[in-house]
C-alpha cells in the first residue's frame, strides 16, 4: 500500500471537539454529592429501578456549596474549550461579552445492569458527563459479563448515520472507526457537542454509577449572528 501520511495535499476535515479531564478537587466534592443525590432519590424515586433520573433542574432546586464547586469547574472548561473551537469566528462578533447558560443539569443513579439508549441533546451548544461515583477500574473491568464496557459511556461518530445500510468496501473501511469508549472514572469530565450520539452501557457494581449530566447555551451580548445573508461573506 501506499504510504500517504505526509500528504500535503490531503486534508481531514471537520475533526470533533471532545474535552476529557478530571477535577482536581473531586474527592471531597463527590462525597458529598454522593450524600445529596442518595438522599434526593430515596425522597422521590417510587419505582426503584436499575436507573434513575432527576429533573433537570438541579441548580435551581439546590443551593450546594460542592455542586456549585463543580459548575465552576466545568464553566471554566467550557469556556476554554469554546474560545479555542470558536476564536476564528468569534473575532467577527458584534458581541463584546459571552454569557454560558446551564439550561439543564440533572444526575442520574444506575446499577443493576441500567442504560440509557443511545440519544443526543436539542437546543444546546454543548452537553457534559461528569462521574461522581463508580466502581474503581479493577472492580468494574472483572464483571464477567460484561467486562471493559461495564458502565462506559461510548460517544459515536457522525458517519453513524450514513453507515447504516451503506456501500462498504476497503476504500471506505475507516468509515467503521465510529466510536470513542469512555471508562467511568470518578472525578473525570466529559464534554462534547451536543449533537453527538451517545450511550451509557449497562451497569453492574458494588457502588451505583452516579454521574452529573448538563445542556449548555452560550449567547453573545449583542446576539448570536456573525454574517448576513449573502455569497460574499469570507473567513
Amino acid at each position: 500500500m501506499t504510504d500517504t501520511s505526509h500528504n500535503p495535499d490531503l486534508h481531514l476535515l471537520w475533526p470533533t471537539p471532545f474535552l476529557r479531564t478530571k477535577f482536581a478537587d473531586n474527592v471531597q466534592v463527590n462525597k458529598a454529592l454522593v450524600t445529596l443525590f442518595t438522599a434526593h432519590r430515596n425522597n422521590n424515586d417510587k419505582l426503584k429501578a436499575p436507573v434513575y433520573s432527576s429533573s433537570d433542574d438541579l441548580l435551581m432546586r439546590y443551593s450546594h456549596p460542592e455542586l456549585n464547586a463543580l459548575f465552576t469547574f466545568i464553566s471554566d472548561q467550557l469556556f476554554q474549550m469554546s474560545t479555542q473551537v470558536n476564536a476564528k469566528l468569534w473575532q467577527f462578533s458584534r458581541s463584546t461579552k459571552l454569557q454560558m447558560n446551564v439550561v439543564g443539569a440533572w444526575f442520574q443513579i444506575q446499577n443493576g445492569h441500567g442504560f440509557h439508549e443511545t440519544h443526543n441533546h436539542g437546543n444546546c451548544a454543548w452537553s457534559g458527563v461528569y462521574y461522581v461515583q463508580v466502581d474503581d477500574e479493577e472492580s468494574r473491568v472483572a464483571n464477567k459479563e460484561l467486562g471493559e464496557m461495564n458502565g462506559v459511556t461510548r460517544f459515536y461518530g457522525h458517519q453513524m448515520d450514513v453507515i447504516g445500510g451503506g456501500y462498504m468496501d476497503s476504500g471506505n473501511l475507516y468509515l467503521q472507526d465510529n466510536s470513542f469508549d469512555s471508562p467511568p472514572e470518578e472525578g473525570v469530565l466529559c464534554i462534547f457537542p451536543s449533537h453527538l450520539k451517545h450511550m451509557a452501557m449497562p451497569y453492574i457494581g458494588k457502588k451505583d454509577r452516579i454521574v452529573v449530566s448538563f445542556n449548555v447555551q452560550v449567547h453573545g451580548d449583542q446576539g448570536d449572528g456573525l454574517f448576513d445573508h449573502s455569497f460574499t461573506n469570507k473567513l
